[in-house]
């Protein structure tokens, strides 16, 4: 990795140059940027010296200066966010020349939230002046950039007045594929020797084929007899969603409050919560007796709606506006709680699910959320 104390590059363009220079004291963002464009210079052998084109790709106005995102002016309006992962200039380029062929675009934003070394990075497009009152126009634009995402193989959203990282928040999560890499119920069952059967019940659960709580009772029934140490081996085999660490990380520095809303178990909710140092998890009981599951959940069960009213609760709780909440997870019993929010995140979901949230996370870590927030 390159760094870079004071960075100095030149623009230019048709009239005359136009030094940039970068102090030391300005460069948390700059890093991430003077890397990226002198990698990109490097290897096209231009030096220190950007072309107009290149500079605006990355940000930098035609006055040569580069503007990180202004949370309080920049996104209260409709935006189109873009991910994009290993960006070179001639792709943002490409991505910007074609996006300008419909819709006319008069500036744009690097997300600071880019993470420029790992090759994650943020382009924000205010859109507010395509978006029509109409529901058929703002369908028309989600679905061109629903293909153009799919042509250039990035992830985009179209998002109305995103919630703001330096006001207080509320994320809350599904935990089961969403906080964590595997379905908690699947891994049990395979310890109780019925795996596939339940898996298969799980998968069509989640796609919204089956009531939530019958499909869990039918499935909870499957472990009878299974003893606890079953469960304390899952626990402890829990692989954390990739990126749920900075998320948290970064939320929390900015005193947000994040959540777990499962329909799983308090078994593994809780120990994530403590993990992680959450600030809150809601999920079902699993019955024991001297040791041992009985088939049974106590308690009523964390259906979709209890997950709604997580979100409406927590946010009293906290005097936390709604236009403040996030809600992100992947499966049908998710989409009542992505509605309450003010954003509602598909992560790694069901198509039912990407369909109907307001945007989709569909490759990569947690932290990739960091990229749709004002």
């Amino acid at each position: 990795m390159l760094h870079f104390d004071v960075c100095q590059f030149t623009i230019i363009n048709t009239v005359t140059p136009i030094p940039l220079h970068f102090d030391a004291i300005d460069t948390q963002h700059y890093r991430g940027f003077a890397h990226f464009a002198q990698t990109q210079l490097t290897q096209s052998g231009q030096g220190d010296r950007l072309s107009l084109a290149q500079a605006r790709s990355i940000g930098i106005t035609s006055e040569g200066q580069w503007q990180p995102l202004d949370a309080q002016q920049e996104l209260d309006e409709t935006c189109v966010h873009l991910i994009i992962d290993s960006p070179t200039i001639e792709l943002v380029q490409t991505l910007l020349s074609e996006i300008e062929r419909v819709y006319h675009i008069e500036r744009f934003i690097v997300h600071p939230q880019s993470d420029w070394v790992q090759g994650q990075v943020g382009i924000v497009l205010p859109f507010d002046k395509h978006v029509q009152a109409d529901e058929e126009s703002l369908a028309a634009i989600k679905s061109y950039f629903a293909t153009f995402a799919q042509q250039y193989n990035i992830e985009t959203a179209l998002i109305t007045r995103a919630p703001r990282l330096h006001q207080s928040g509320l994320l809350v999560m599904d935990m089961d594929s969403t906080i964590i890499a595997v379905e908690c119920i699947d891994e049990i069952a395979k310890l109780a020797g019925v795996g596939d059967a339940v898996a298969a019940v799980t998968e069509r659960a989640m796609r919204g084929e089956l009531d939530f709580a019958d499909s869990l009772r039918s499935r909870v029934a499957c472990l009878q007899g299974l003893d606890e140490k079953a469960l304390v081996q899952v626990r402890d085999a829990l692989p954390p969603m990739p990126g749920l660490a900075r998320l948290v990380s970064v939320l929390q520095s900015h005193g947000w409050k994040i959540a777990i809303a499962s329909g799983g178990f308090t078994f593994f909710a809780d120990h994530l919560m403590h993990r992680f140092q959450l600030d809150a998890a809601v999920a079902n009981v699993l019955s024991m007796t001297q040791g041992k599951l009985t088939g049974e959940v106590d308690g009523a069960i964390v259906d979709a709606q209890r997950k709604a009213d997580t979100v409406n609760l927590l946010s009293k709780q906290w005097h936390i506006e709604l236009t403040q909440t996030i809600a992100m997870g992947d499966g049908a019993n998710d989409l009542a709680m992505m509605k309450a929010a003010g954003l509602g995140v598909a992560f790694h979901a069901k198509p039912v699910v990407e369909q109907r949230a307001d945007a989709a996370v569909r490759r990569g870590g947690l932290d990739r959320l960091l990229l749709l927030i004002a």
